[in-house]
């Protein structure tokens, strides 16, 4: 009986380890701050988050993001650019400390990585000349609308759009950017991302945001379990929203405010 009951005792506890958590040591605000270093996965390919500029270095709204961190941290920022694809791997194997990519927050993303407060809104929204007067749905009345067909941004326009707006849907980006840029459509209702790109292409066009169709902010992403260095980007993030220097990232890169943003 007593070697039953060790036996029981050995393998309740074996369970109980099992099921327990594993302790992380969180290292990585310390190795930042240590080093005096901090890499930060960007996107290049993401107008006007982040793309080339002429000078052919990383320039949009998440490289600001980026040096603004590595500034508050009193560290030098090493740009680590990469893909969709990649940027999560990039984080878990860390060959970043921190992603600020676009990046979306999902249940999905949460399982493999945790995010800090949101510093930028993502956002569908009508694009069109600045001498054209838009400011809601009611002013798209007798406008011709580019979009492309089955997108967020149809699908959110269809909804809100005035009996007498005129539509036009397209079967891809592509072609809702030509025919706007060729001047079949006096607007066009996209992604900021899509718009931004097709700005800087087009500086002639004096294109500018007109209004959201649907808000999906970007959050930064950290390494699973770092919970130093996610609680130290939060307090740099609330203190630029606190101080405007959120509104001004935004206002720069995307033409209006960051507005509100969640914690």
């Amino acid at each position: 009986m007593k070697s039953f009951a060790r036996c029981l005792t050995v393998a309740l506890a074996t369970v109980v380890a099992a099921g327990a958590p594993v302790a992380h040591a969180q290292t990585a605000l310390d190795d930042i701050l240590k080093a005096k270093e901090i890499k930060i996965a960007i996107p290049t390919d993401f107008p006007p988050y982040g793309f080339v500029g002429t000078d052919l270095k990383p320039q949009g709204l998440d490289i600001d993001m980026a040096n603004y961190i590595g500034g508050k941290l009193g560290v030098k920022v090493e740009l680590v650019v990469v893909t969709s694809a990649n940027r999560i791997p990039y984080l878990q194997t860390k060959k970043a400390d921190l992603v600020i990519s676009t990046l979306g927050k999902n249940p999905e993303r949460e399982k493999v990585i945790d995010f800090t407060a949101a510093y930028s809104p993502f956002f569908q929204a009508v694009f069109g000349p600045k001498n054209v007067t838009v400011k809601g749905a009611a002013d798209l009345a007798g406008k011709s609308i580019g979009v492309t067909r089955g997108a967020i941004e149809d699908m959110e326009l269809t909804k809100i759009a005035p009996s007498g707006a005129d539509i036009k849907r397209f079967e891809d980006n592509n072609a809702t950017v030509s025919a706007f840029v060729s001047g079949q459509t006096v607007l066009m209702a996209t992604g900021a991302s899509v718009a931004g790109n097709m700005m800087a292409r087009n500086p002639n066009l004096s294109a500018e945001y007109k209004f959201v169709l649907k808000d999906s902010p970007n959050f930064i992403g950290v390494a699973k379990g770092e919970d130093k260095l996610r609680l130290k980007v939060n307090e740099i993030i609330a203190a630029a929203k606190a101080s405007g220097d959120i509104d001004k990232m935004a206002q720069k890169w995307l033409g209006r405010p960051a507005g509100e943003l969640p914690n």
